[in-house]
């Protein structure tokens, strides 16, 4: 079995997970067609996430002219040259299967969107701003 991990762990990409389920992203990869070779993308929602290792794969879902298409690709795939994220989902469910049954609007996932927190001085205390003394004309 050692023999079987040595051979895996050399043909892993590093720094390729990039993304998670319910991530809209891009994928492009190779095609070979007769002796010319091109790199052909793919759009689409992350819906699932199978496997470990050299084996992980994960299922990109686009909709291309109202039909339903969804395509699993290896992750660790030679034929893969990059995948870039496109737009974060914000989503609670491990397998995005439900949006096989659904259409349109309700098809969508929502977008994570992180916010900035104030940022606090070494000492703790977050500093108020003066307030502005009302201009008041003084009597003489």
């Amino acid at each position: 079995m050692n023999v079987m991990k040595a051979l895996e762990a050399e043909q892993v990409k590093e720094g390729i997970e990039n993304f998670r389920i319910g991530d809209t992203v891009k994928v492009h990869f190779k095609i070979i067609e007769g002796k010319t070779e091109r790199v052909q993308v793919f759009e689409g929602i992350v819906i699932a996430m199978k496997r470990d290792g050299l084996r992980k794969t994960f299922t990109v879902r686009k909709i291309s002219y109202g039909v339903g298409v969804e395509r699993i690709f290896p992750l660790h795939s030679p034929k893969i040259a990059k995948i870039v994220r496109v737009r974060e989902g914000r989503i609670r469910r491990a397998k995005l299967y439900y949006l096989r049954g659904r259409a349109g609007k309700a098809a969508k996932v929502q977008e994570l969107i992180h916010r900035r927190r104030e940022k606090v001085p070494e000492t703790g205390t977050v500093e108020q701003p003066e307030e502005a003394a009302p201009a008041t004309p003084e009597k003489t």
